[in-house]
């Protein structure tokens, strides 16, 4: 895969933009960025798009873009509520009481597999990788250079997938035959851990499944292919909710464990067509830049390597993230029963708004590495600034109808069959403080991906993550004993946010030279927004006649108020979101 011994793109003995152009003054380590010159101007007086495009919606990049993030928004809606009816079935079936504690320690490998190996390390390190394969084509192409010669996509793809699929599928065996040692490793307090044993040994199948459909996924992405990454997940969920209701009656909760192995498999398939479409035999060799001249500075290896000293600092990173959750179920497997079930209930309703926020990410992550590996690093800069913006302006607002709204919408998704009131109550409670490190979270995964776009070995994110992780190990130990499972929750946000000014601080100063104060700033205006919206809202919903009522004035009253606070405060993006809607409208008319 990629050379870890090269430096950022153009680095090898090549003369990259940067080294020709006056450089403006940027902090030390940072990716130098081109002193201001003239912009070139369109006819409508906007400056005019150049190289790999404008990151808004005006060149054929941004309505690509507008279209992929559309696509992908309905998509990744639709798998979100496909997850919470499979939630909701969880809870009708087994409640929230010991069977379920006994399938939630034991999906704690799906999670770990799902961030591991789809979300954040197999993205962050194979994106970049086919990015700068693709950008190699292009450049092979342009210069007439393919006779004789691997494509470098091909190559990376042979390279690097069958030493994939021997790891993962030995990691799977291994787990699943020390099943019983992580289950206590886990959670020692679990008064029969029979059950989680044995959905443990089913739910080890998904190191393996996760890790193929991560890979297609990355591959896909990096082709700006959206539509079946983004289809994955509702495969999945529907996969597990046929499980259960065909087999809860003969398996109980083993039921849920084993259509999460057989949902892993369908992950897969949903992918291959495109994958085949992309790279198989009718792609060899083939260019989707043939004709057109590279940009200055774009790397001509032939094949990008992927070593340990890029690997090991990623995976750090996404194994301290995860462990987040192994942190929370290890300090509630000692509170009463059904504590796991109330913190993981709360935790699947209050993270859809940070899910909806990263997609603005997903599908510009490839943009923001073809850029680095075009040598556009004021293009990068530029994209990062915005989607950071788009997605705290995202995930706040669905942070201040969460808190505002908690105990309708739990009442409304949960409480019938085996879920009482009283769990209903409890996972209230538990969500509205656990959303209080939504924007955290939704930071951590929208700045991690600009840190490895540029495909450098780099520690600073695994060491952020390491300190949020330990801020919220000790904080967890002491609030636990005071306040039990509000008190995990509590750590969780401390230390996300921790670890995201964190990063916030490092991108502007390592890797991109973004304006990380009026970044913050504008964050800031927008969570005054959302506890405007908070004020106004929750006392509305909560004299509502009825849960369906409260949840639904309060997704009617919390946009409201957040919009208007929005303006009033001149929080970014705000106004440009509010005209764009406005025009939508006008020409729907």
């Amino acid at each position: 895969m990629r050379d870890t011994t090269a430096g950022p793109p153009g680095a090898v003995g090549q003369e990259t933009p940067e080294a020709r152009t006056p450089l403006s003054r940027t902090p030390a380590g940072t990716l130098p960025v081109p002193a201001p010159a003239p912009a070139p101007v369109g006819p409508d007086g906007a400056p005019a798009t150049t190289g790999s495009g404008d990151p808004g919606g005006h060149s054929p990049l941004g309505r690509r873009l507008a279209r992929a993030a559309a696509v992908t928004a309905v998509l990744t809606a639709a798998g979100s509520l496909i997850g919470l009816l499979r939630d909701q079935t969880i809870a009708h079936l087994f409640g929230a009481g010991s069977d379920t504690d006994a399938f939630l320690v034991a999906w704690t490998l799906p999670e770990m597999a799902a961030t591991l190996l789809i979300e954040d390390a197999m993205a962050l390190l194979l994106v970049p990788a086919f990015s700068l394969a693709l950008s190699a084509r292009t450049a092979r192409a342009a210069g007439a250079d393919l006779a004789g010669r691997t494509d470098p996509v091909r190559a990376l793809l042979t390279a690097t997938f069958p030493r994939l699929f021997a790891a993962l599928a030995g990691a799977s065996v291994l787990l699943a035959l020390g099943a019983p040692l992580l289950v206590h490793v886990l959670a020692p307090g679990l008064d029969d851990p029979g059950p989680a044993i044995d959905c443990t040994r089913l739910t080890a199948l998904t190191v393996l499944t996760f890790g193929i459909a991560g890979y297609l996924s990355a591959a896909l992405r990096a082709h700006r292919s959206f539509v079946a990454p983004a289809a994955i997940y509702v495969a999945y969920n529907v996969c597990i909710i046929g499980t259960m209701l065909a087999l809860h009656a003969a398996w109980g909760v083993r039921a849920a464990a084993a259509g999460v192995a057989l949902g892993g498999l369908l992950m897969i398939a949903v992918q291959v067509p495109s994958v085949w479409r992309q790279l198989g035999p009718a792609r060899r060799g083939a260019g989707r830049g043939v004709g057109r001249s590279p940009a200055p500075g774009v790397s001509t290896r032939p094949t990008p390597h992927l070593g340990l000293r890029l690997l090991v600092p990623v995976a750090c990173f996404a194994l301290c993230r995860q462990s987040q959750v192994l942190v929370e179920r290890f300090l509630a497997s000692s509170l009463p029963a059904g504590a796991i079930s109330h913190l993981n209930y709360a935790q699947k309703i209050a993270q859809m708004p940070m899910v909806f926020s990263l997609m603005i990410c997903t599908v510009t992550f490839p943009v923001v590495a073809r850029a680095l590996a075009d040598g556009e690093a004021a293009l990068a800069r530029r994209r990062v600034e915005r989607d950071l913006t788009l997605a705290g302006l995202v995930v706040l607002l669905g942070t201040a109808y969460v808190i505002a709204c908690a105990p309708q919408v739990v009442e409304v998704l949960f409480q019938r069959g085996a879920f009482s009131a009283a769990d209903t109550a409890a996972t209230a409670s538990v969500m509205r403080v656990y959303a209080l490190g939504l924007l955290g979270h939704s930071l951590v995964g929208a700045l991690i991906r600009p840190f490895f776009s540029a495909a450098r070995p780099t520690w600073y994110p695994a060491l952020s993550m390491a300190a949020g992780l330990l801020i919220t190990i000790v904080a967890g130990l002491f609030a636990v004993r005071w306040w039990g499972v509000h008190g995990i929750a509590a750590a969780n946000a401390v230390g996300i946010t921790a670890t995201a000014l964190l990063l916030l601080h490092g991108l502007g100063t390592r890797v991109i030279a973004i304006a990380v104060r009026r970044v913050a700033a504008g964050l800031g205006r927008l969570v005054l927004a959302a506890a405007v919206a908070v004020a106004v809202v929750s006392p509305v919903a909560a004299l509502s006649a009825g849960p369906l009522a409260g949840a639904a004035v309060g997704a009617l009253l919390v946009p409201a108020v957040f919009a208007v606070t929005a303006l009033a405060v001149r929080a970014p993006e705000a106004s440009q979101l509010l005209a764009a809607v406005k025009g939508k409208l006008t020409h729907a008319r």
